[in-house]
């Protein structure tokens, strides 16, 4: 097999495994915290990594939330089985970045990456996020070349594949849908909430033995889950989150 076909046959493959990647993150961190030293920080250096840690998983769902609410249907779907795309996306954040949304997801699972205060646990997920990730936007965008020829072309030539340029912006032909937020990234904020908790968790019970949830760690995932459990009924059980035009 050419070694084309060999990047978008595996790139294909990636894609349809790509919501595992947070199971592994969570299942590598286990180690990471047992062997992190934690001595060497004070309060202070805590904080701000912290504060830092969640400001850039923040950012990340902030560049989802405006992809997802500035996009027709038939685009940046949760499908697994194949590629979908009826329309090309080239305003918006699609004019500065051809894949917002991996962006969004890097930077979503980075900042709890971060949160472990280890260094080189972030060097390592990113380059594997990078290895994983660009077989499957190579898969891509084969498919939308092969669908939308030159005007496919066109567009990649202006806007990088990851790192957005800032200055290309163009607004978004499409008006922003806070209902397509609420009823696709519920999931991917309790994951996030989760995530953040689950490594305080480590910490202390590796620290002190204790298996312990502080009361505001508590009544963080309650209100998260209960957040999560009503979008999830709304979209289900109702119409209410229902739009013709978006996916």
């Amino acid at each position: 097999m050419a070694l084309l076909h060999s990047f978008e046959s595996s790139g294909n493959f990636l894609f349809k495994y790509r919501g595992q990647i947070p199971i592994i993150l969570f299942l590598a961190a286990i180690p990471v915290v047992f062997f992190t030293d934690y001595s060497v920080f004070n309060y202070d250096s805590r904080k701000w990594l912290t504060a830092f840690a969640i400001v850039v998983s923040i950012l990340g769902f902030w560049v989802r939330f405006y992809t997802i609410g500035t996009t027709p249907k038939g685009t940046s779907g949760r499908n697994t089985q194949e590629q979908v795309a009826e329309v090309l996306n080239s305003t918006g954040i699609y004019s500065m970045v051809r894949h917002p949304l991996y962006l969004g997801n890097y930077l979503i699972w980075i900042g709890i990456v971060l949160y472990t205060f280890n260094f080189w646990f972030f060097l390592c997920v990113s380059l594997a996020y990078w290895l994983y990730y660009e077989r499957i936007m190579f898969a891509e965008e084969r498919f939308l070349e092969r669908k939308f020829g030159q005007a496919y072309l066109d567009w990649s030539m202006t806007a990088p594949a990851f790192v957005p340029a800032f200055g290309q912006f163009r607004k978004s032909e499409v008006s922003f849908s806070l209902k397509a937020v609420l009823r696709r990234e519920y999931s991917g904020f309790l994951a996030t909430v989760i995530g953040f908790i689950f490594i305080d968790v480590l910490r202390e019970y590796f620290s002190t033995g204790d298996l312990y949830m502080d009361d505001l760690h508590l009544w963080i995932l309650l209100f998260s889950v209960t957040i999560t459990l009503v979008l999830r009924t709304l979209k289900r059980g109702t119409k209410i989150l229902n739009e013709e035009d978006r996916s």
